[in-house]
């Protein structure tokens, strides 16, 4: 199949924020959770006290290549932070992050062309367009705030053809920080398995759930034929690991997706490879830390959404540390976002979610999961404050 280019929708947002020369000063912009350091990193992994082999080993490692699809020990690793027996290392793939991930599950299941994806959007580009990007017909859905940003399953199971194979999804949800609810899981699950498609999930704000309670289950566990794609970068705040996996329960998926990753990135780093591994076996710790961060900027983001109600609308998230804000002035996300780069403030508009912009679904995305978010939104507090009576004329 030929495969088509896109152009990235981020790119336009890189250069309004001027990401190249080191961005804005106040970026509300980031989607992941507060990063640790690399010495951090080792004294928490020193703390464990059963980790000094792994400190060695990062200390002393080869720098031979490492096996097509990670290491086994750190495959393992990733399969002991899953509930069911269901999954194990050998269901589990490694790659250079979720990017990487998305591409080589979508490449194996529907890169002949002769397939068809179900898509929705607004949504990360990797997994809106994705299946487009390898060449596979795509039916792409809309979500929209009135419907809480969830799935409709009858409208996945009309648009479902002959020739669909894959569902893919993003839960919890970029850009609303929103999650699906576990019956309408159950439901996509029973459609799917009903037309035995596949169902992708993109699972990289898994983890994070402001209730811990209303977590769902793993696509890769719930789902025989579920794959869940993770990375490092979101819920630990390990992005320069550059580590995500691919798991799911089918053996022999997992082999045909070995064999399109060797014509890929077939080999992660290894020092990479062990810094995930002290990420993972210190993860209560990280997710905790990283929490308390993230509920106390959520609060202050509550705090002003209630104080600038006059100009801000919203799902209020549940999951992650994202949301999706609607301007209810008199400029789209678009305008707003240029006239906040103007002032060293940085959002993500809606163009960085999808390409056909309407005003139901114009809203930007803010980030809340660093130390540093309260002052960028301090510094959009002072903006608003000094436009709002020339805002409220125009909307007069």
């Amino acid at each position: 199949p030929v495969m088509s280019l896109k152009v990235p929708w981020s790119k336009r947002h890189k250069l309004v924020t001027k990401a190249s020369a080191g961005g804005l000063s106040y970026s509300l912009s980031n989607s992941f959770a507060q990063p640790l350091t690399s010495k951090e990193l080792l004294d928490i992994t020193r703390q464990r006290g059963d980790s000094q082999y792994i400190i060695d080993e990062y200390l002393n490692h080869s720098l031979h290549y490492t096996p097509n699809g990670g290491s086994r020990d750190l495959r393992a690793e990733v399969a002991n932070h899953y509930e069911s027996s269901e999954i194990s290392a050998s269901n589990v793939i490694i790659c250079p992050g979720a990017q990487v991930a998305l591409a080589t599950v979508m490449h194996t299941i529907i890169g002949d062309g002769k397939g068809h994806a179900i898509t929705f959007r607004p949504g990360y580009q990797s997994v809106s367009e994705g299946p487009a990007l390898v060449g596979s017909r795509v039916t792409t859905l809309p979500l929209s705030a009135s419907y809480g940003w969830q799935i409709d399953v009858a409208a996945v199971k009309e648009a479902i053809q002959p020739e669909t194979r894959i569902i893919v999804i993003n839960e919890p949800y970029n850009p609303a920080g929103t999650l699906m609810r576990l019956e309408v899981q159950r439901e996509l699950i029973d459609l799917a398995k009903e037309h035995n498609i596949y169902i992708l999930c993109d699972e990289v704000y898994r983890m994070l759930e402001h209730e811990p309670s209303k977590r769902l289950p793993a696509m890769a566990e719930a789902y025989s034929q579920g794959i869940s794609v993770v990375t490092m970068s979101k819920p630990w705040g390990a992005c320069g690991v550059t580590i995500g996996w691919i798991a799911t329960q089918d053996c022999e998926l997992i082999d045909k997706i070995s064999d399109v990753q060797y014509f890929g990135t077939a080999c992660p780093s290894r020092a990479s490879e062990i810094q995930a591994i002290m990420v993972l076996r210190s993860s209560e710790w990280i997710l905790e830390r990283n929490m308390q961060i993230i509920r106390k900027n959520k609060a202050l983001l509550v705090s002003f959404m209630e104080t600038q109600k006059d100009f801000f609308e919203w799902v209020p998230p549940c999951a992650g540390a994202i949301a999706a804000i609607k301007f209810k002035g008199p400029l789209s996300s678009t305008e707003l976002g240029a006239q906040l780069a103007e002032e060293g403030i940085s959002i993500k508009p809606a163009y960085c979610f999808m390409d056909d912009i309407t005003e139901e679904n114009d809203y930007f995305r803010v980030g809340f999961g660093e130390e540093i978010m309260p002052t960028a939104l301090e510094a959009l507090h002072e903006f608003v404050e000094k436009r709002k009576e020339s805002w409220k004329s125009a909307m007069a």
